[in-house]
């Protein structure tokens, strides 16, 4: 069922908003073919089993490529399914995926998956940006992404925090408020970070700058994280996240748009994903092994 090794397998588990009423769950993953899947399930008479024969599908995405085929999926703050999907892979937006609203490549996809209508397994929210147009494919919510690694919305503000993966210089993490999420274009492949990369013509009347870019110095890759809203008092607001290779959870507040307090935090090796429980704790998955929780001393 799944395709795993490189940067494909299973991805993210979503569990529906009204989960204890539901029961359903959501699961984003590579298939056979390495292409996009997202299937739905219900728990079976076992709270920590999914009925295998309940499995509906959702949505399919062709890959071309073997890379940048994984992503976010979560839940956002009006209860509609985020997916975010890389730009298909290879290296430098070949296709010109990102940029490209006809295609669901390189971009934040919401839908809500629970009220199948038109013949999709699921419905196009009436607020999606591009509703109704003849050049956009109505499901996008955002679009201009390389491989947004993890992405996640303050539980206080519903902001948006998205880290995603640069090419062979930066990498970058991106704040979007709730106003200017809806339509939002991150720039790639016309820039890398705040720097171009691509010479080209871009519509920048919903550019979204980062607010944070690092270079690959003892670096690889970005994994956003979360914007603390746990028990630690210290933490609160600070903007958690690392670097696949880099081997540091890092912080930061932010001070009219900018990044302040950066600090170095705590090692954890390989860092894949961060996670946070209904509670705002947040804990820090390693593609070593351990799973960290973040706690008061």
């Amino acid at each position: 069922m799944v395709q795993a090794g490189g940067e494909r397998g299973l991805f993210m588990i979503a569990f529906a908003p009204d989960y204890n009423r539901s029961g359903l769950v959501y699961v984003h993953f590579t298939d056979r073919s390495g292409n996009t899947k997202i299937i739905e399930f219900k728990v079976s008479s076992d709270p920590d089993v999914a009925d295998p024969a309940s499995a509906r599908e959702v949505l399919s995405v062709a890959q071309p490529f073997s890379n940048h085929n994984g992503g976010p999926l979560l839940f956002d703050p009006t209860g509609m399914l985020i997916l975010g999907l890389g730009d298909g892979g290879s290296g430098g937006d070949p296709q010109d995926n990102a940029q490209n609203l006809r295609t669901f490549l390189g971009k934040l996809i919401r839908i809500d998956p629970r009220t199948p209508s038109g013949g999709r397994a699921y419905s196009i929210p009436s607020d999606n940006p591009f509703l109704g147009r003849d050049d956009a494919l109505p499901e996008i919510w955002a679009y201009g992404l390389r491989n947004p690694w993890r992405l996640s919305f303050d539980r206080a503000t519903k902001d948006l925090w998205v880290g995603d993966v640069g090419q062979n210089r930066f990498e970058e993490v991106n704040f979007v408020p709730p106003a200017a999420q809806p339509g939002a274009n991150y720039g790639w492949p016309r820039f890398e970070g705040a720097e171009r990369f691509k010479d080209r013509g871009i519509d920048e009347s919903k550019l979204v700058t980062p607010v944070l870019t690092y270079p690959l110095d003892g670096n690889c890759a970005v994994t956003g994280g979360y914007a603390y809203r746990g028990e630690v008092n210290t933490l609160q607001g600070v903007y958690l996240y690392g670097d696949f290779c880099g081997g540091v959870v890092k912080g930061f507040r932010l001070d009219q748009g900018r990044p302040a307090d950066q600090k170095d935090y705590f090692e954890v090796q390989r860092i894949a994903s961060f996670g946070e429980d209904s509670g705002g704790q947040v804990y820090v998955v390693s593609l070593s092994g351990p799973v960290f929780k973040i706690v008061k001393k």
